[in-house]
C-alpha cells in the first residue's frame, strides 16, 4: 500500500471514530450485559434459584427442538422473501431510474408501503386472507383459511414481507445504478449490444457492491423478523422465529437467564450471516476495482 493509501485509510478511521464510539457505548454494554446473564440461572418468578450455571443455558437451548425449528422458519422466511425482494426491487430500480415522465411519482408511489409502520401492514394483509372478511378468498375463489394452516401461513408471512420492504430493496439498488456511467451503456450501445446483453455485462457486474451491500441489510433484517409472525399468527402453526422465541423465554416467561442466552445465540446467527456477506461483497469490491 502507498503512502497515500495510508494516509486515506487513517484518515477514514480518524472520521469513523466517533460514529464507532457511540456504536459501542450503545451496543456493546448490552450485549456483554445479555451475556453474563446467560451464564445464570435467572427466573423472575423463583428469584430465590438464582445461581450461576456457566454455559447451562446454551445447552438447553440448543438442545431444544423449539430453538432449531425456529432457525429453520426464519431461516426460510429470510431466503424466500430476500430472493424475491431481490428481483423485484431491482426491476422497481430500473423503473425509476429509466423513468422520463413522472419521475417523482413513479419514485413516490413505489415507496409507498415502505412508509407504511409493519404492525400495520400486517394488520392489512391479515386482514385481506381472513376468509370471511378478507377479500383474497373472494377474488381468487376460494374457501381457503390462510394463517390456520402451516405453509399458507408462512406464505402470506412472506407476501407481506415482500409487499413492505421490496422499496427498500430498490431504493439501495437505484443508489447503485445512479453510479453507473451513461457513457458505458452509450458505447455498449454503440457496439451492438442489446438490452439484456447491457444489463448482463455492463450493468449487473457493476452493481456487485451494491446488490451485496442491498443484501446483507435485508438480510439482516429478515432474520430478526418479529412484527409481522407476531400480528399475524403469535407464532401458532409452528411459524415461530429466533425473536418470538426470545420474546416468550424473556417477556413472557421471565427467563432473564435463557432468554439471555436465545438472544446470545441470534447475535451469534447475525454475526455468522454478516461474517459471510462481508466475504463475499469484500471479493466482488476487490474484482470490480
Amino acid at each position: 500500500m502507498t503512502e497515500r493509501g495510508r494516509a486515506e485509510r487513517r484518515l477514514g478511521w480518524w472520521l469513523s471514530a466517533p460514529a464507532l464510539v457511540a456504536m459501542a457505548l450503545v451496543t456493546v454494554y448490552p450485549i456483554a450485559y445479555a451475556f453474563w446473564l446467560s451464564l445464570f440461572r435467572h427466573d423472575l418468578r423463583f428469584p430465590e434459584q438464582r445461581g450461576f450455571v456457566g454455559w447451562a443455558n446454551y445447552a438447553s437451548v440448543l438442545s431444544s427442538p423449539v430453538w432449531w425449528q425456529a432457525l429453520t422458519n426464519t431461516l426460510l422466511i429470510t431466503a424466500a422473501s430476500v430472493a424475491v425482494e431481490l428481483v423485484l426491487g431491482f426491476a422497481m430500480a430500473l423503473l425509476m431510474h429509466r423513468a422520463t415522465v413522472g419521475r417523482q411519482t413513479v419514485r413516490a408511489s413505489i415507496l409507498v408501503p415502505y412508509a407504511i409502520i409493519t404492525v400495520v401492514a400486517a394488520l392489512a394483509w391479515k386482514f385481506a386472507f381472513d376468509p370471511t372478511t378478507g377479500f383474497v378468498n373472494a377474488l381468487l375463489g376460494l374457501q381457503q383459511s390462510w394463517l390456520t394452516e402451516r405453509w399458507s401461513a408462512f406464505l402470506v408471512i412472506i407476501a407481506t414481507e415482500i409487499w413492505k420492504t421490496t422499496p427498500f430493496m430498490a431504493l439501495l439498488l437505484l443508489a447503485g445504478l445512479a453510479l453507473i456511467s451513461e457513457d458505458l451503456i452509450r458505447a455498449a450501445r454503440v457496439d451492438g449490444a442489446s438490452a439484456w446483453q447491457r444489463l448482463r455485462h455492463v450493468t449487473l457486474p457493476l452493481m456487485k457492491p451494491t446488490i451485496g451491500v442491498a443484501m446483507l441489510f435485508r438480510t439482516l433484517d429478515a432474520v430478526r423478523i418479529f412484527d409481522t409472525v407476531y400480528v399475524q399468527t403469535r407464532g401458532g402453526q409452528n411459524t415461530e422465529t429466533l425473536s418470538l422465541v426470545a420474546y416468550d423465554t424473556l417477556i413472557v416467561r421471565l427467563n432473564l437467564g435463557l432468554g439471555s442466552a436465545v438472544a446470545a445465540l441470534i447475535f451469534v446467527v447475525v454475526a455468522l450471516i454478516a461474517w459471510g456477506f462481508l466475504r463475499s461483497f469484500g471479493v466482488s469490491l476487490e474484482e470490480s476495482r
